[in-house]
């Protein structure tokens, strides 16, 4: 599954760049979307993300690329591999900026 998010002014930390947390929250949000859609029925929680390192800033205008894949499916859980790409619309180059693993368990009645 593939989504974008547009980075812009309200996202941005005091230096001017991405804020981490807004990053992680999209992350958490594109991944879970991935599981609902692919798991109907199941109320997905996330139970973490195996690794939290940004290795690059990202500037206001830049277009983030959501790439979410199914990387292990358990009996009461699923984990999705979610790498993140800044897409620069003006020259068409893509560079990765984040990848983790994000864990969700599916709540029953």
């Amino acid at each position: 599954m593939e989504n974008h998010k547009l980075v812009l002014p309200e996202h941005l930390n005091h230096y001017g760049y991405l804020f981490g947390g807004n990053l992680l929250k999209w992350v958490d949000e594109t991944a879970w979307i991935a599981a609902t859609l692919e798991h109907p029925g199941c109320k997905f929680v996330t139970i973490g993300m195996d690794r939290v390192e940004f290795r690059r800033s990202v500037k206001e205008g830049t277009i983030l690329c959501f790439q979410i894949e199914l990387s292990r499916r358990g009996n009461t859980s699923v984990q999705y591999q979610v790498v993140v790409y800044a897409d620069d619309p003006a020259t068409g180059s893509e560079i990765s900026i984040f990848t983790t693993r994000v864990s969700f368990v599916c709540l029953d009645e």
